[in-house]
């Protein structure tokens, strides 16, 4: 499961020129599914996200978590995450998850982050939608989780 976190002061999503989620200060968080992912996968990167120390404290330091600022959730399914652009012009989307499972699991996140105490808003999964941030800061950080899941190797 791969995420883009952006800090925002705010953020909407649209789907036919209507805003079908919006939200003020948290994150904006874009969500690929990959064929290999799990509920685990899942679960580990949303309590990465509420608890990863990405907003400042009152000395402008990054100290404090999306629990701590009380920030909002707008998360937004994106296959795109998994294109594989190493061959030719046009990007593969094969290690991206099928439709369905994708969305178990994008559901599966949401509900994760919500049951933590976060308010998340949604897009609407496989729409063509328009997504409007205002990041701050720009704070803007990748999280994958096979980057969690694989053994530390020492130098």
């Amino acid at each position: 499961m791969r995420l883009v976190l952006q800090r925002v002061s705010r953020a909407s999503v649209s789907v036919g020129g209507t805003v079908i989620g919006e939200i003020g200060a948290g994150l904006c968080i874009l969500i690929g599914v990959s064929q290999s992912d799990s509920e685990a996968d899942a679960s580990l990167l949303a309590e990465k996200v509420v608890n990863l120390r990405i907003f400042e404290d009152d000395r402008g330091k990054m100290n404090k978590s999306l629990l701590d600022v009380g920030g909002e959730v707008l998360a937004v399914s994106q296959f795109t995450l998994y294109a594989d652009c190493g061959k030719g012009r046009r990007p593969s989307f094969l290690g991206a998850a099928l439709p369905e499972p994708a969305n178990v699991l994008y559901r599966f996140f949401v509900d994760r982050l919500g049951s933590m105490g976060i308010a998340v808003r949604t897009g609407e999964f496989g729409a063509f939608m328009s997504v409007e941030i205002i990041n701050d800061g720009p704070v803007t950080i990748i999280l994958d989780s096979c980057d969690f899941n694989r053994p530390l190797t020492t130098h």
